[in-house]
């Protein structure tokens, strides 16, 4: 199944309180960090929400 990584690019000082747990739930702590989630909707959903705030490749 392909995956995701997930980079935080921008802070989350200044964004709505459901955006902040959003990066959290996904694993970002401060910028520049990077996680690797499987393609699901949920995931997608999580960063089509803070889509501002992360860039997202996709990896094999």
């Amino acid at each position: 199944m392909a995956q995701l990584k997930i980079q935080q690019m921008k802070s989350t000082i200044g964004s709505k309180p459901n955006q902040r747990e959003t990066v959290r739930t996904l694993g970002l702590k401060r910028i520049g960090d990077v996680v690797v989630k499987e393609d699901r909707p949920e995931i997608r959903g999580m960063v089509q929400a803070v889509r501002h705030l992360v860039t997202v490749e996709e990896v094999e």
